[in-house]
């Protein structure tokens, strides 16, 4: 096979995403801890919860700090989560209701709690914990999400979707999906130009032939998700290009929670501070000042002060103010104007402080078992995800 970049433009490349469905072992994982999370805060708002799962054959496992005034049955959690992924038998990777099941909680530290939120109100809230987040956006797709991503992440919804409602009979719950796009940069500006490359690689049953897996493949996933004007006829598919897969789930490979950041932001476009999600209640700032720095780079390109931008924003524990806020537009910031003014426009319009952040997108809701699985961003059909709600910046275009 001639290697891909050989025959490009000189100023076109190619870029590559990739997404797991929510029966990946480590997917399965994330949505057990949001799952945690949601329970914790449906009766209890002020839930501090910091959960990490693992499984592996015949194991589902929690294990954290969580201090909250509900009354939570984590092992009926665990065990419903896995059921709804699609988890019913060991055939398939895991028998939900009959597995074992271990929790193992402590409350959070009180040296934690004493530095970051007893007794303060939302604007003296200190930060969770120390670090960095990124936010980032691009006008390239309606949602300003990385076409590559936001294809991917569409794929392996679209498969869960077809395997749930028996379109695709055949169809087991572990799923991942890769998409290459091939882009035309105009100075700091990306332009997606067509799909390059298409990976898919699907858990089924052993009666399912591989040619009957690729055709449905085509016909109910790749055709209805990607947009007909990206596909040509030299784009490549790669539809279980292992041959077989059949074993999946915990029983083919252990799972963690934490291990899909990429996957969780913006599949490899801009940066990531290295903090996961899921599993963590919205005074962890790992999540809370994400969607924040989510909701900065979003407002700022929907205003078309910018075509795409990356924002940066750093915290030290038990500290409320922001230690430093970096915005970066890739030279395409507009009108005259620098990155410094887009930056002097996000300290003017948001307030970055944990607990203002917490107030201003209303994070304390039981709403994130569903952000665990196909993307935390780029959601703008759900109006839970309220950091995907642009802030109104008209008032900074003068």
């Amino acid at each position: 096979m001639a290697r891909p970049a050989v025959n490009l433009p000189e100023n076109h490349f190619l870029f590559t995403s990739e997404s797991v469905n929510e029966g990946h072992p480590d997917k399965l994982c994330d949505l057990i801890s949001d799952s945690v999370v949601d329970a914790c805060l449906a009766q209890d708002p002020s839930s501090k919860v910091a959960c990490e799962s693992t499984a592996k054959t015949n194991l589902l496992m929690i294990l954290g700090e969580i201090t909250t005034g509900a009354t939570i049955n984590y092992e009926q959690v665990i065990r419903d989560t896995a059921r709804e992924v699609g988890y019913t038998s060991n055939e398939i990777g895991l028998a939900a209701d009959t597995c074992n099941v271990m929790v193992n909680i402590e409350c959070q530290s009180p040296d934690i709690a004493q530095a970051v939120h007893l007794n303060k109100a939302p604007e003296e809230i200190g930060a969770g914990d120390q670090g960095h987040m990124f936010g980032y956006a691009t006008n390239e797709t309606p949602e300003c999400m990385p076409l590559t991503h936001l294809l991917a992440t569409k794929l392996g919804r679209r498969l869960a979707e077809v395997r749930k409602t028996g379109v695709l009979r055949w169809a087991r719950p572990d799923a991942k999906t890769q998409v290459t796009v091939e882009y035309r940069k105009e100075g700091g500006k990306v332009i997606p130009i067509r799909v390059h490359t298409i990976v898919i690689s699907t858990q089924h049953d052993p009666d399912v032939s591989n040619e009957q897996i690729r055709a449905d493949l085509m016909e109910h996933v790749i055709r209805v998700v990607v947009p007909a004007e990206y596909l040509d006829d030299k784009t490549i598919y790669h539809l279980n290009p292992s041959g077989r897969f059949i074993i999946g789930g915990p029983h083919g490979d252990a799972g963690l929670t934490g291990r899909k950041i990429i996957i969780d932001t913006y599949g490899g476009w801009g940066a990531h501070g290295g903090g996961a999600f899921s599993g963590k209640d919205p005074s962890k700032v790992d999540r809370s000042a994400a969607y924040a720095m989510r909701w900065v780079a979003k407002s700022l390109v929907k205003a078309d002060l910018c075509d795409r931008c990356l924002v940066q924003v750093s915290y030290a524990i038990g500290v409320a103010q922001p230690l430093s806020v970096y915005v970066d537009s890739y030279g395409t910031v507009k009108n005259g104007r620098t990155d410094r003014d887009l930056l002097h426009i996000v300290l003017r319009n948001f307030d970055l402080r944990p607990g203002c952040i917490i107030r201003d997108l209303n994070l304390l809701r039981p709403i994130y078992k569903k952000t665990a699985a196909y993307g935390h961003f780029g959601r703008e059909d759900d109006p839970d995800f309220t950091w995907e709600t642009s802030k109104d910046l008209t008032h900074e275009l003068n």
